[in-house]
């Protein structure tokens, strides 16, 4: 595992969000190259730690999971007291994200932006589906809102029906987002009280069968279990799905077992294979608003190509972020979205496309 010790002391609110966007992001970028495989296969193809970009000539790229949360913030900037307005906003990005042609995109939330387009408002245009497109939206969420735990299940809620239906994705994403809530507020000592932190997290829980998962994840820390040993529970030797039951509980454990770590607990998740994007993205996330952007390697960061959503504008969002969510503190001011370059995601995405297909067609070829 990569061994990275932050620097002392470096928690700001700015630092903080930073550290969730971009969490997201070097999580989103490493995982990307393993998506679908399972970690016997994943480790032939790309070896083990320490993880490295291995997307194209040693760098990473971003998938759904990156642009969703960028989407999320763009809405939390345009519609930051409005829960309705926000999903409003959130739906129109979402349609111009569809034309634009992105590489990867959940099945349902393909079904959900057609309603949208269709003319279904943002609180009926969601599918029935468990999936963990809003988990992805999360944890970016709960760095924002941290201090207001009803505005942030209002906002969660909202993301959440715009393209989910099932109340487990949406209890799922609330966790996720509280988690993530929790972290920015307590930092890694704080959740290294993990009675504490599974006590915030059964408050936050609606579903039986949400209870039940923290149940599992509780009695699996009173004996110090590893991860491996939690996806073996469940069933998930082959890789964690996409399902909101297997995906929001590996990433919680994660973010439980390594709060003062966020390198070994994205790699970690990530070798374990399946969705491992989507799990890597929402674990950098949750570990990102707990340690800050300082806890991020910067080999990581550095890997990373991305236009025009890029590290500086990731950065710049960010920075808006924090300043229109400052800690118990009214916004400093109302800068509104940050500008885009829109011509360039077409092109971006196909480059992107292109890529994706030729690593589909090498995972065709040795070794098996």
């Amino acid at each position: 595992m990569i061994a990275f010790v932050p620097a002392m002391d470096p928690r700001s609110r700015q630092d903080l969000i930073t550290g969730a966007l971009l969490g997201t992001l070097v999580g989103d970028a490493l995982g990307l190259p393993r998506e679908g495989l399972s970690p016997q296969r994943a480790l032939r193809m790309f070896g083990g730690a320490p993880l490295k970009h291995r997307l194209v000539l040693g760098r990473g790229f971003a998938s759904d999971d990156t642009e969703h949360a960028c989407m999320t913030g763009q809405a939390l900037l345009a519609q930051s007291e409005d829960a309705a307005l926000f999903a409003r906003d959130l739906g129109w990005r979402l349609r111009g994200w569809f034309l634009a042609l992105p590489a990867g995109i959940g099945w349902a939330t393909v079904r959900a932006i057609a309603k949208l387009w269709l003319g279904f408002s943002p609180e009926r245009s969601g599918v029935v589906s468990a999936g963990n497109g809003p988990a992805m939206r999360a944890p970016l969420l709960g760095a924002c809102l941290a201090t207001h735990p009803e505005r942030l299940d209002a906002f969660v809620r909202a993301s959440t029906r715009l393209t989910h239906r099932d109340p487990r994705a949406e209890d799922g994403a609330r966790l996720v987002a509280r988690a993530a809530a929790y972290g920015a507020l307590h930092g890694p000592e704080g959740v290294k009280d993990s009675a504490a932190a599974l006590r915030m997290l059964r408050e936050a829980t609606t579903t039986a069968e949400f209870h039940a998962v923290l149940d599992t994840l509780s009695a699996h820390l009173a004996r110090g279990a590893s991860l491996a040993e939690l996806t073996q529970s469940l069933g998930l030797e082959r890789g964690v799905t996409g399902y909101v039951m297997h995906t929001v509980p590996v990433a919680l454990y994660a973010w439980l077992l390594h709060p003062d770590n966020l390198p070994r607990a994205v790699e970690e998740v990530i070798l374990l294979g399946g969705d491992t994007d989507t799990v890597g993205a929402i674990v950098g996330g949750m570990l990102g608003a707990t340690v800050g952007a300082s806890g991020i390697p910067p080999a990581w960061l550095d890997g990373v190509a991305e236009w025009p959503r890029s590290m500086q504008w990731m950065r710049t969002l960010a920075e808006r972020l924090a300043r229109q969510f400052p800690t118990g503190e009214p916004p400093v001011e109302r800068t509104g979205p940050l500008a885009l370059f829109w011509p360039g995601l077409l092109p971006r995405n196909l480059g992107v496309l292109a890529i994706v297909l030729a690593h589909g067609f090498r995972r065709l070829l040795p070794p098996y």
